[in-house]
């Protein structure tokens, strides 16, 4: 049901919003699904609105609202995915990359998604399922037959700003940045966690995608992969302020793993990011090269350039500095075809802690298949419970301001 409020909410459309249009969804209750209401809600109310959803939404139909104009969505409420494998997996919408598919496609211009309220993704039968079966594409979180679905995707979007909002158990990313400019998030607070012995994979902070102009800021996640992670053709990005618990680092990729397409990633700016019991700290992952011109696990082109990590406190980290040109390429295959995919201009600054001990003593892995240029660390502060911290590097085509003495890996 779409219900337009105006008398009974002057004083809420005057107090949150410069919109006299003021359209609040009401929930059916019972269980029932509350999609195609808040789709109708949002069809009636695209330009020019507020759209209050203040109750509690079990939602088993895409949400799929597009063509929004100067809309303002008060989220204070609970929007609830049903755990419906079977109907999810054929109906969340297909984006391509990775395989990913989402619960909930926002799109248009001039956009803000606040208010306090919860997204949650219901994952629990997701991390079960596939702790079971294993079900994944290379490098991504679902196949096409087990869509594990994001639960809030901002595309084809401009001039966005998501904040004030708690993500609670994504079956997969938490949030997808596709095709999009201009978009902000901030103070959003982040929990993927398993209830079993069932692990919450693949349920990285943050995807970007073909997409500029991306901020993240003042925000606390709890996961189980990439604290955010940029993925092809991403430029002008900052990340600050970030608490990241349980993740895979803040990552530069995956890159370079579609033959024949071209993936680039510059002008990355991340500062004071707090990184506890993770895998990575600040990492660069691209793919190897392959003979196969179809190749769907390396053998594309690009470049990274730009990029600096800059007071980064490391806590229990596997590896806390890495750039990784082999990512899920077999070592043999990588040195007879090495990345197509350069690395350059990247620069570590004030990187502090304690690392996990879980790679010996090493605390910086620097690794390329081709030679990366212009690699600089200063400030770098790492230490191993194993004994004195030691630095790999393999292709840097100069070491002069690494600020450290590097080693070649042991194998």
């Amino acid at each position: 049901m779409i219900v337009l409020l105006y008398a009974s909410l002057t004083l809420l459309a005057s107090a949150v919003s410069a919109y006299e249009k003021v359209c609040r969804v009401t929930p059916l209750g019972g269980g029932q699904d509350d999609g195609p209401t808040i789709n109708n809600v949002f069809a009636e109310c695209a330009s020019e609105a507020t759209i209050v959803l203040d109750g509690y939404y079990s939602v088993n139909t895409l949400l799929l609202t597009e063509g929004l104009s100067h809309v303002d969505i008060l989220l204070s409420g609970t929007v609830q995915y049903t755990a419906d494998i079977e109907y999810w997996s054929p109906n969340s919408l297909y984006l391509t990359f990775q395989n990913a598919t989402t619960f909930w496609f926002l799109s248009g211009d001039d956009i803000h998604l606040y208010g306090g309220g919860t997204i949650d993704g219901n994952g629990q039968v997701w991390y079960d399922t596939f702790n079971i079966t294993g079900e994944s594409a290379t490098a991504g979180a679902s196949t096409r037959s087990f869509s594990r679905p994001i639960p809030l995707t901002v595309g084809n979007a401009s001039n966005v700003v998501v904040e004030n909002i708690t993500q609670w158990q994504s079956p997969n990313w938490n949030n997808f940045v596709y095709q999009s400019t201009n978009v902000t998030y901030r103070n959003i607070n982040i929990n993927s966690f398993s209830y079993s012995s069932a692990p919450a994979k693949n349920t990285d902070g943050w995807d970007i995608y073909r997409s500029s102009q991306v901020t993240i800021t003042d925000s606390i996640i709890n996961n189980g992969d990439d604290c955010v992670s940029l993925k092809p053709n991403v430029t002008e990005v900052v990340v600050t302020n970030l608490w990241c618990n349980g993740s895979h680092g803040i990552s530069v990729g995956s890159l370079g793993q579609y033959a024949g397409e071209t993936d680039i990633v510059a002008n990355v700016f991340v500062k004071n990011v707090t990184m506890r019991y993770a895998e990575n700290g600040a990492r660069i992952k691209a793919f190897g090269g392959s003979p196969d011109a179809n190749s769907t696990a390396g053998g594309g082109t690009g470049y990274v350039k730009n990029v600096t990590f800059e007071d980064f406190f490391v806590y229990v980290v596997d590896d806390p500095i890495v750039i990784d040109q082999c990512y899920f390429t077999d070592a043999s295959v990588c040195e007879e075809y090495p990345s197509q995919l350069s690395i350059s201009d990247i620069h570590f600054i004030n990187v502090t802690g304690t690392s996990s001990g879980a790679e010996g003593t090493v605390v910086v892995d620097l690794e390329c298949s081709q030679e990366c240029e212009d690699i600089t660390a200063s400030g770098i502060d790492v230490t191993s419970p194993d004994g004195p911290a030691t630095y790999v590097c393999k292709n840097i085509a100069s070491t002069d301001e690494l600020g450290f003495n590097c080693s070649a890996p042991s194998s």
